[in-house]
């Protein structure tokens, strides 16, 4: 049992503002913490975002995240460019990092133009949920089903059908 030690952190750019978004998040939370401690933070949108720039905005929103990660984190960052894993892979990357590695893990998702380089630098994995685009808001209930998913994998319990 990996509750007592072991947490999984979601760190997030700007509110979670749809309502059906945050009942699905919700949900999920509440049966991710059977099998672990699970976090959700989200970080207030840049002030005056809609004036700054793409790489001003980006390299901000870098900054309000990395002074958020603690030094022995994984970080993995929700990037479209990143790996692309089966939910079932993403059980076994979870199980073999719990297993082995004694570091808690934080998803960062960013803001809508992506992560400052200091963000890729510091990112431990990148991870991508799909080839489709997906809107900020609905990544968040995506990746909370497939961490919980990962978890039904991993303990062989009925909820995950191939």
């Amino acid at each position: 049992d990996n509750r007592g030690t072991m947490r999984i952190r979601v760190i997030s750019i700007g509110k979670t503002n749809i309502d059906f978004v945050k009942e699905g998040i919700e949900m999920y939370e509440q049966r991710i913490r059977r099998y672990i401690n699970f976090e959700w933070e989200e970080l207030q949108d840049v002030k005056n975002s809609a004036k700054l720039k793409q790489p001003m905005l980006k390299l901000t929103e870098g900054e309000a995240i990395l002074k958020r990660l603690q030094p022995n984190e994984f970080v993995v960052l929700l990037d479209e460019h990143g790996k692309q894993k089966s939910s079932e892979h993403l059980a076994d990357f979870f199980q073999n990092h719990f297993n082995y590695s004694g570091q808690n893990l934080c998803f960062v998702i960013g803001g809508a133009y992506g992560f400052s380089e200091e963000m890729y630098e510091r990112a431990n994995i990148k991870l991508g949920l799909s080839k489709m685009t997906f809107s900020h808001q609905l990544v968040r209930v995506i990746l909370c089903e497939q961490i919980y998913r990962a978890f039904t994998i991993i303990r062989c319990e009925p909820y995950h059908h191939a």
